[in-house]
């Protein structure tokens, strides 16, 4: 089967039927030459038999004798027949049917009975047979006038054409030989050409599966400098072109790659219909905290306001932009058409984190309030009481102390605000000084969890530590730092879990560090605080009573003390369904 699919088997099949095609037109019009110029050669030599016979029988004047002496110039298959008039008529040999029939023919026909008025000699093929159409069937007839005693006659000679079968056979037989013979050549022709053309054509066929792999270095041997062996240069010419322009492609593609993954911007790529089709890392980050901010519900790839914008970009054909909010971040979306020539084949959406602007805005406005505030409340409760102590309203020694040790507990206060924002400033400024200590970081973080156990039972929350690490991992830290850090983070969980709550600390191992998590299930953090949680006085009680809210600055120390370690810190929050903070240390 695959030798009808070649290009040997079609060539093959085409000059095959081409050649079969030729030599049957050439047998057809031989045949038919042959006949006609057999025919014309028969009527030639009757014509001249006849009017040889006639002459001879004019010449001696007797009819017997010029019987007798046609019998002797005319040879098989020629017939004789010499008639005077209507009613008499001298026949060659013994009269047969088929004699008869020719005789009835002759005597009836007027064209040939017209040699006697006329004196022409007349030519005419007779069919006999209307049945068959065989011409070998029919008879040649040939008239010439004759004059004897006065009269007027004819001397007709008559012969079949079945002589001329024989000749056809054997023109047919070397017609068939001749085809044969073709055929015979025309397969040898197809697989000379084989070796010729198709096998390179082949290599070059199973050149081009291995360039469509991708293996562009594939060469077509060249064979010959005909046309073939100009396509093999060619074919290895584009391979080379091909891999370059590739290799060109790769190049650009891995810039462009390294430009988006390094763009401090995310970009995000979309079709007509909203599937996205590229991203970069801070776009990934984007669609995160869109993912987690979803309802079980909503499946939306992307958020209702980019979807809007992107419909609008589609429409007017012009670039949209907006704003939107995720996890408390603030995000300014961009988004331009691209074109596909004069068609919107999709858009391309720039997200610009703008969190870290308004942070500096909003920490340029708060951040004397913040200080003014946590320092006015101990320095007007230092001035009221000193002032009674000054005025003397203190009536008793024991009212003297109480004023004194008010003072001295506010003075604390202000010690340890003024301590933790020297500390602060200090990291900072890269000057902290880490212990650092090879530990177990199970035993480490089990323990520290444990200390809580006491202050979550009086508050009615539970509290658990979970982790899937191996009792035997260890880590390099500064064990009293990481320990401030999760008292900090476990303290407050507790502090903002209602009774009934849960609070989970959990480690995982993630591939070149730990993950360590706190996890509650308290109030949570307004979505538009969480920007700011790791901030100077960040404080969840906007009313900033005491006692409660502490200071403001401890997860400021703890972020610091994180990065410190080469580590990140995050949090995830929704209001009323709890908040989870979550650091990373590097081994």
């Amino acid at each position: 089967m695959r030798l009808w699919r070649s290009v040997v088997g079609k060539l093959w099949v085409t000059i095959l039927l081409l050649v079969s095609f030729v030599l049957f037109i050439l047998t057809i019009l031989l045949l038919e030459f042959f006949q006609n110029y057999h025919v014309g050669v028969v009527e030639k030599e009757l014509t001249h038999t006849a009017e040889k016979v006639a002459r001879v029988i004019e010449n001696h004047n007797d009819l017997t004798l010029g019987m007798e002496l046609g019998k002797e110039i005319i040879d098989e298959p020629v017939n004789i027949i010499i008639s005077l008039d209507q009613n008499q008529s001298l026949y060659s040999q013994d009269s047969t049917v088929f004699q008869k029939k020719i005789h009835q023919y002759i005597s009836k026909d007027k064209k040939l009975q017209s040699v006697k008025s006329k004196e022409i000699t007349v030519k005419k093929e007779v069919e006999l047979s209307k049945e068959s159409p065989n011409r070998y069937e029919n008879v040649i007839v040939v008239g010439t006038p004759l004059h004897i005693n006065g009269e007027d006659g004819a001397v007709y000679l008559y012969q079949s054409l079945g002589v001329i079968k024989d000749t056809t056979r054997q023109t047919t037989k070397l017609i068939l030989l001749a085809a044969g013979i073709a055929i015979i050549l025309t397969t040898i022709f197809a697989f000379f050409l084989s070796t010729r053309i198709t096998a390179p054509l082949r290599k070059m066929r199973e050149a081009a599966f291995e360039v469509a792999k991708g293996k562009f270095d594939t060469k077509v041997p060249i064979l010959t400098k005909d046309e073939i062996g100009e396509l093999a240069t060619g074919f290895n010419q584009m391979g080379r072109q091909l891999k370059f322009h590739i290799n060109a492609l790769s190049q650009e593609k891995e810039q462009l790659s390294s430009i988006l993954s390094s763009m401090a911007d995310g970009v995000i790529t979309f079709n007509r219909d909203g599937t996205i089709l590229i991203t970069n890392p801070p776009a990934d980050r984007f669609l995160q905290h869109w993912y987690y901010e979803q309802s079980e519900e909503d499946e939306e790839a992307i958020p209702t306001t980019v979807r809007e914008l992107l419909q609008s970009v589609v429409v007017t054909e012009m670039e949209q932009t907006d704003e939107l909010s995720l996890q408390g971040r603030s995000y300014v979306v961009i988004v331009s058409p691209l074109y596909n020539n004069n068609t919107i084949r999709g858009a391309v959406a720039v997200v610009r984190d703008m969190t870290e602007e308004r942070r500096l805005d909003k920490l340029r406005k708060d951040f004397i309030a913040n200080v003014s505030h946590e320092l006015r409340t101990p320095i007007s409760m230092l001035q009221g009481y000193s002032e009674a102590i000054v005025d003397d309203i203190a009536g008793s020694e024991e009212e003297k102390k109480e004023i004194a040790r008010i003072i001295y507990d506010e003075s604390l206060r202000m010690g340890r605000l003024v301590n933790d924002l020297l500390d602060l400033a200090r990291m900072e400024a890269g000057h902290i000084t880490l212990n650092k200590d090879v530990i177990g970081v199970i035993p480490f973080t089990e323990r520290v969890t444990n200390k809580f156990i006491g202050l979550a039972k009086e508050k009615k929350v539970s509290i658990c530590f979970e982790s899937d690490v191996g009792l035997n991992k260890e880590i390099s830290i500064d064990p009293d730092r990481i320990e401030q850090v999760l008292t900090n983070l476990i303290d407050n969980a507790l502090r903002h879990t209602p009774t009934g709550g849960e609070v989970t600390v959990s480690l995982t191992e993630k591939k070149g560090g730990y993950l360590f998590h706190v996890r509650d299930t308290g109030s949570g953090i307004p979505e538009e605080d969480l920007p700011f949680v790791f901030e100077r006085f960040y404080k969840a009680d906007k009313a900033r009573t005491r006692g409660k809210s502490g200071t403001g600055l401890g997860l400021a120390i703890a972020k610091n003390i994180i990065e410190s370690h080469k580590g990140h810190i995050q949090v995830q929050s929704k209001v009323d369904q709890g908040t989870t903070f979550t650091f990373f240390l590097p081994i």
